[in-house]
């Protein structure tokens, strides 16, 4: 009786078998439905939310009579002042989320300073600080500040400072961003032509950049040697919301040649023992430019599927924003003595001439925090989460539907037996069509599966955040665990989810079971997937670090005007630091968005290729649909198979060995 291979059997010789293109019906119908009824749910949370909320709540401050300033009647009024900010750091505030010191709205901010002395003594002053006073309803007579005039402005002039950066900076960052668009282009075409050079090419000029970032950071760390003020250190400085300040001080330039050295010894240390599977990772990777070449409209899909994720983002965004604002005011009583009826609710309208204000006349009804007590709003919790686990759903149904698109465009480029005359006239149109008429179902299953992953790890985060000042150390020690756990769950549901969704575009199988025969698909192969497709996910990582670093040296040089020959372009800017950011972000985005597209074509060319080495021998009748190169890879592959075979039983007979030896010993 033969032994069956391990962690499953093999695929047998099919002659009906075509490829993606055949026929094939609709998987995981349930879930489907689940899925579509789901996100009428959805739909019905946001028209819910939309006629209850109100987002001024949150755009606009409010006032201790909870009125919106710069609305309305105040309209010309649109900053908050508060009398005494000191109170702020009472304790009620964690409780009631208000301080219990008046509130008005006014048109600007005071620059004097005013107290009961100076007040009386000085008739301008009081002239000046009439229009911050505020009249009690009931008797006419005007409070006003008895201590400091204190308000926090520089959060917002740092947000206005930031907005004009990006009102002077936009169109260069967008230039900047084109450049990182043409090169991730150019990438993409010269690896249809010249990948096993192009690989190389990639590796030493990601060598060079980080080396040449670490020399920039030591001139200037030897440069600020005999600066005043350059050596103080991080922690005396703090946090600063000029980060150029940053760069005047040694430490920081330190702290970049420290990372930047790390990264540096790291990737080649990787390449030190990558070196030879790099050599046939190249192979796969021409293949996979040759696919690209065949289905050039694959590389412009993130761009749709962009789309879809803004979407889905901007409804989840209004959603919990008109969720969170639709409470209705509360007013409570605060008063600076004792009082009966201290933290109680009130009616702001009838509270001159209610009992409360008799038994105590200092005390005021100041507007407290946003509640209700309709169901509606006892409710209003699930509400929220519903609204964020079909925002992950949803989130994650469009990235799947991304993918199985573009496994189901490859993998009629590998399975056609003369290319592309075999191939479909538009391959993503109709693996899209394809997609969503017969595999909604099994996308809605897959994200499914993750976005209760991901909602389980939010709450977790909900959890430790709530456990912060608490005592528990094997309580807080068991939360990081399932984070961390759940972590790795996470990540390796996205990689089974992936390589489910290819194996559900060649087959039209339900999510289960493609699932299922993509894992032991892999386990039959694991030296190839980390000699192969690891190894080639590491290159086109190094792609994109070096499009970014490209594009970000540009843009430091050009934004901060360290470069004579910009001088007179460079925008005058308050951080030059934003629009450097936002280049380095947007670079990293875009690349990631072209060569995601060559790596998902890699990985389904990938599983293509390992059915094809099941599927067939190379005879006339089963032959190959590989191309030669790539065969040859392969064979090279299985020798290092056959070697790490033989270590592994080595180090087996070994371990073996010394248990025997060792166990006399033990027994005594």
């Amino acid at each position: 009786m033969e032994e069956k291979p391990k962690y499953g059997q093999p695929k047998e010789f099919d002659p009906d078998f075509k490829g993606p293109i055949q026929n094939r019906g609709c998987t995981d119908i349930i879930c489907c439905i689940f899925f579509i009824v789901a996100i009428v749910g959805y739909v019905a949370v946001g028209i819910l939310a939309w006629t209850h909320g109100d987002p001024r709540k949150v755009i606009y401050p409010t006032d201790s009579l909870g009125q919106y300033c710069g609305q309305g009647k105040l309209e010309k009024q649109p900053l908050l002042f508060y009398f005494n900010m000191m109170k702020c750091a009472s304790p009620m505030v964690l409780l009631e989320f208000q301080c219990p010191t008046p509130q008005v709205c006014v048109e600007k901010c005071p620059d004097r300073t005013l107290t009961l002395v100076t007040a009386i003594g000085n008739t301008q002053d009081w002239e000046y600080y009439k229009s911050y006073c505020r009249a009690d309803p009931g008797t006419k007579v005007s409070s006003f500040l008895k201590g400091n005039a204190t308000i926090v402005m520089e959060g917002r002039q740092v947000a206005m400072k930031i907005f004009e950066d990006y009102t002077k900076s936009w169109y260069w960052i967008l230039i900047c961003l084109l450049v990182a668009v043409v090169l991730s282009l150019i990438f993409i075409v010269l690896l249809r032509y010249l990948a096993g050079i192009m690989v190389w090419v990639m590796i030493f000029m990601v060598i060079a950049v980080v080396a040449c970032g670490i020399a920039h950071c030591s001139i200037k760390y030897v440069n600020l040697k005999d600066t005043p003020g350059s050596n103080i250190t991080l922690q005396q400085l703090g946090f600063q919301p000029d980060f150029s300040l940053y760069l005047h001080i040694r430490q920081s330039w330190l702290a970049f040649i420290i990372i930047l050295a790390i990264l540096e010894v790291i990737i080649i240390i990787l390449l030190i023992f990558l070196r030879k599977r790099i050599r046939i990772a190249v192979q796969l990777m021409k293949e996979a430019s040759r696919a690209v070449g065949y289905v050039m409209s694959s590389l412009f899909y993130p761009i749709f599927t962009f789309l879809l994720l803004t979407i889905v983002i901007v409804y989840w965004g209004v959603t919990a924003v008109f969720l969170s604002t639709s409470s209705e005011p509360v007013y409570k009583v605060f008063n600076e003595t004792d009082c009966p009826h201290a933290r109680q609710t009130c009616d702001p309208e009838n509270f001159t001439l209610s009992t409360m204000k008799r038994d105590c006349p200092r005390s005021e009804c100041l507007f407290a925090f946003y509640g209700g007590e309709t169901p509606y709003h006892k409710y209003l919790i699930i509400l929220q989460f519903y609204n964020i686990f079909l925002f992950f759903w949803c989130a994650n149904f469009v990235t799947a539907l991304g993918q199985m698109t573009l496994a189901g465009a490859f993998a009629s480029y590998y399975w056609a037996p003369n290319k592309p005359s075999d191939m479909p006239a538009y391959p993503l149109c109709a693996s899209l069509g394809r997609s969503l008429r017969y595999h909604t179902g099994s996308l809605a299953f897959g994200s499914l599966i993750l976005a209760i992953v991901q909602i389980i790890r939010v709450l977790l985060e909900y959890i430790d955040h709530k456990l912060k000042g608490a005592e528990n150390k094997f309580a807080k020690f068991l939360l990081c665990c399932l984070k961390c756990c759940f972590w790795c769950l996470e990540k390796f549901i996205k990689f089974m989810n992936r390589n489910a969704y290819i194996m559900v575009a060649i087959y039209g199988k339900n999510f289960c079971r493609s699932a299922r025969d993509a894992f032991f698909l892999l386990m039959r192969n694991v030296i190839r997937v980390v000699v192969l497709d690891k190894v080639t996910d590491f290159i086109l990582f190094l792609g994109k670090l070096l499009i970014v670093g490209l594009v970000g040296i540009f843009a430091f040089f050009f934004f901060s005007g360290h470069t004579d020959a910009f001088k007179g372009a460079t925008p005058s800017l308050h951080y030059y630091w934003v629009p450097i950011l936002t280049v380095l972000v947007g670079s990293y985005l875009i690349a990631h968005g072209f060569f995601s597209v060559y790596a998902m074509c890699v990985d389904t060319l990938f599983l293509c290729f390992l059915e094809d080495l099941e599927r067939n021998d190379g005879s006339p009748k089963r032959a190959y649909l590989m191309s030669e190169n790539l065969l040859n890879s392969s064979l090279m592959v299985g020798q290092s198979y056959i070697c790490a075979s033989a270590l592994l039983e080595i180090f087996f007979d070994l371990s073996q060995c010394l248990t025997s030896v060792s166990q006399p010993y033990v027994t005594i």
